[in-house]
């Protein structure tokens, strides 16, 4: 498993299950799980080694939820409340991240292994459209969007880069260092209303200063193995899971971008990428299991 995302009206995770060929729905009310089966699935080979593929990538758009598939490079849209599938397009590369732009009414897509994004055209929500590709000169990882101030943000990961490409002409107009070293940055997400920038590295997260050239702010030890990260904005707070390490911690953003851990708590081998509740409960993928981990604030 790898992207989980999080529909705030309706209180439900949507899991892409990645081999199952299914989809999981979780209701965070009841604690129950709906699943939507189907998706196709495809054997590839990494490194060497022969692994299946599917569902796995989700985003919340206006009533619909998106979900991209590596198992046959699509991306569908999903009907937020019956959960009834509706329509599907196939984009040129294998999907990886997924991220909503209400703005643009678009959704973009990572694609690393093309060193591109793909943007599908959703202004009719339940029948995208393939509408674009963006070049890199490397792999894009991670997603954010600022709708506000018309940015969105992605890593290059084999660059050591962070990027902020403007919406509007998708033309990237700024270039900032991480330093997360040679396995490069994973995750991202955004503070909107401070316009702070939080990069996740391998083994840290970092706080840039997106409304000031991607000054480099504050930056926390977090343990090895971090992919995707998550910003709940009510509570000023950043959850990052360590898969290697398995321990998620919890990190407080103050005013001027500083940070400090407030919780870790210990997870499970491979645990990560969570999604978080306005509560403060968190979703963590646990592949090794088969299994969501759910953390509860004390």
């Amino acid at each position: 498993m790898d992207y989980l995302a999080y529909d705030r009206q309706r209180h439900r995770v949507w899991v892409p299950a990645g081999n199952t060929g299914s989809v999981d729905v979780i209701d965070t009310d009841q604690n129950t799980v709906v699943r939507l089966e189907g998706f196709a699935t495809a054997e590839v080979e990494r490194k060497g080694k022969k692994r299946t593929v599917g569902p796995s990538s989700a985003t919340v758009g206006q009533g619909v939820v998106y979900v991209g598939n590596r198992g046959d490079g699509t991306v569908c849209a999903i009907d937020a409340a019956t959960l009834r599938r509706e329509g599907c397009v196939t984009i040129p590369s294998m999907p990886d991240g997924l991220a909503y732009v209400a703005s643009t009414k678009e959704v973009w897509v990572t694609t690393p292994r093309d060193r591109s994004i793909n943007v599908v055209d959703v202004a009719t929500p339940g029948s995208p459209k393939l509408k674009g590709e963006i070049r890199f000169d490397g792999e894009p990882e991670g997603f954010a969007v600022d709708d506000a101030r018309g940015i969105f943000y992605t890593n290059l990961e084999d660059k050591d880069r962070t990027l902020a490409i403007e919406l509007k002409s998708r033309t990237v107009v700024a270039t900032w260092l991480p330093r997360c070293g040679e396995d490069g940055p994973k995750g991202l997400a955004l503070a909107g209303d401070a316009n702070f920038l939080f990069v996740a590295c391998a083994d840290a997260a970092l706080v840039l200063d997106a409304g000031h050239e991607g000054k480099t702010l504050a930056r926390v030890p977090t343990g090895e193995g971090v992919d995707n990260i998550y910003y709940l904005e009510g509570q000023r707070a950043l959850y990052v899971a360590a898969g290697r390490a398995a321990t998620m911690t919890v990190v407080q953003v103050d005013a001027r971008g500083g940070l400090s851990v407030s919780a870790t708590v210990a997870t499970s081998p491979g645990a990560r990428n969570p999604v978080v509740t306005d509560q403060g409960t968190a979703y963590l993928t646990d592949s090794q299991q088969s299994r969501i981990l759910v953390v509860r604030p004390r």
